[in-house]
């Protein structure tokens, strides 16, 4: 009977280890696996894309820039990658198919907003990195084409920008201020460099091109042709300004493309933005190697970068990644 009983402890102490052996393997595999998804949510991607524009424009070489900063810094792997320039951006990071891009500010709002182009296609998952420099539109023809103002486009060909570009909205709110629209010219949907190219050849009369200068579109063709920026008077520069508040008044250095005088004008802003699942780790170490590199871009816009201007019109939220490091340089919108 001792015997009986002995052995019957003997089992039930046996079952008993194994249910406590399967409980604390079931403990260490969730503990593994909570671990490891927190570790994957940390861990920084391999590659990023940075959605630019054409390759006539400002985009192109400066992100070409920041991507090498970005592998040389970071240990990522950043490609620049050529596109349709910042409507046709927004739209890619909103599908995820991308992480960074360059933008108009007002074409990121638009997006934000739902607003104009983005009416039925609202982008709620992008935001700010920073405000890069001012983006400059600039109407371009040249001396033999006769044009010396906005109204002298009437009838003419005139190139908007690229299907999807921010050019399109500035190309249509300068006519707007001087009483006209795109059915008084013949529009024409080309990138910065098929537009210069058309100018060249005789194809088009005139084209918008709104990029910092100098646009290296605009640069070539000056190289061959007397090149003539359109300029818009002061009164309706504070039109433009008064019913878009987006536009600051610029103006075109004389010397530029060969230019006699400065030309009057003015810009919107170019801006870096994000996809808004980026982790906070990864849009921080993203933003602060490109703020503390700028010595290394190449482009002369680089040196219009500023870290204290980098909140200034923004327009949309800034990713808490960017905010993170422009809260440590104590930078704050003006």
């Amino acid at each position: 009977m001792n015997k009986k009983r002995f052995l019957l402890s003997l089992v039930f102490l046996l079952a008993m280890s194994m249910f406590l052996a399967a409980c604390g393997s079931k403990d260490e595999s969730g503990k593994k696996e909570g671990s490891g998804s927190g570790e994957k949510a940390e861990e920084k991607p391999k590659f990023i894309s940075i959605l630019t524009g054409g390759t006539g424009g400002t985009y192109y070489p400066l992100g070409g820039s920041f991507a090498k900063i970005i592998k040389d810094e970071t240990g990522i792997e950043a490609n620049a990658e050529t596109s349709g320039a910042s409507a046709e951006n927004m739209t890619t990071l909103k599908k995820g198919d991308a992480e960074i891009a360059f933008s108009q500010t007002d074409i990121a709002s638009y997006a934000n907003d739902g607003k104009l182009m983005f009416k039925d296609n609202k982008v709620e998952n992008v935001k700010a990195i920073a405000t890069l420099y001012p983006e400059t539109i600039q109407i371009v023809t040249t001396k033999k084409s006769g044009i010396k103002s906005v109204e002298d486009l009437k009838g003419k060909k005139v190139s908007v920008g690229a299907p999807g570009s921010g050019t399109n909205p500035n190309a249509e709110q300068i006519l707007e201020a001087h009483g006209m629209t795109f059915d008084d010219i013949k529009k024409q949907d080309l990138s910065f460099d098929e537009s210069t190219q058309g100018i060249q050849d005789g194809t088009i009369d005139a084209a918008f091109v709104t990029a910092g200068t100098p646009t290296g579109a605009v640069e070539s063709l000056s190289a061959t042709e007397e090149v003539v920026i359109i300029p818009i008077a002061q009164d309706k520069i504070d039109a433009l300004i008064k019913k878009y508040p987006y536009y600051v008044k610029d103006e075109i250095p004389a010397g530029t493309y060969g230019l006699e005088g400065a030309v009057s004008t003015v810009a919107v802003q170019a801006m870096l933005v994000a996809r808004s699942d980026l982790s906070e780790k990864v849009v921080y170490d993203i933003t602060k190697a490109i703020f503390e590199n700028l010595d290394k871009v190449t482009h002369a816009k680089g040196k219009l970068i500023k870290v204290e201007n980098a909140l200034n019109g923004v327009g949309i939220d800034v990713h808490p990644g960017a905010k993170k490091y422009f809260d440590e340089k104590g930078v704050k919108a003006q």
